[in-house]
């Protein structure tokens, strides 16, 4: 079975340096898929599922048009409790961060500009194997 990592923020810039750095890292071992606000994102994740693809994590921007990231990873948690949820903020404030942890299992907040070495590692850890 295919599996994807889907990173959802605003700003393209950020959308391709996020994809660079995950696929220079991880290279093959999974498909990389890119959304520009919460209603692109849910068409990547209901074409992904369509196509029987596992969406392991998703990377998300917080402060993004229409609806802001801890309430988008909310509703992922929600309908897909399995996703590994992230958020990546310039500005998110405490209160929306602790609301993601708390709705959405977030595993993760990142502030930009983030530390590629630290979020590599942190996601390599939130894919690993439990056992």
């Amino acid at each position: 079975m295919k599996k994807a990592i889907l990173c959802v923020d605003d700003e393209p810039i950020v959308l391709n340096s996020l994809r660079t750095q995950l696929k220079r890292h991880f290279g093959d071992s999974y498909t990389y898929e890119i959304a520009e606000n919460a209603d692109d994102a849910w068409e990547v994740i209901e074409e992904l599922v369509d196509d029987g693809v596992e969406i392991l994590l998703i990377v998300s921007d917080w402060l993004m048009p229409g609806v802001k990231g801890d309430e988008f990873l909310i509703l992922v948690h929600r309908q897909h409790p399995g996703i590994i949820t992230f958020m990546l903020t310039g500005q998110a404030d405490d209160d929306a961060i602790e609301n993601a942890r708390l709705n959405a299992d977030l595993r993760a907040c990142f502030h930009k500009p983030w530390q590629e070495e630290e979020l590599i590692r942190t996601i390599r850890h939130a894919l690993e194997p439990k056992t």
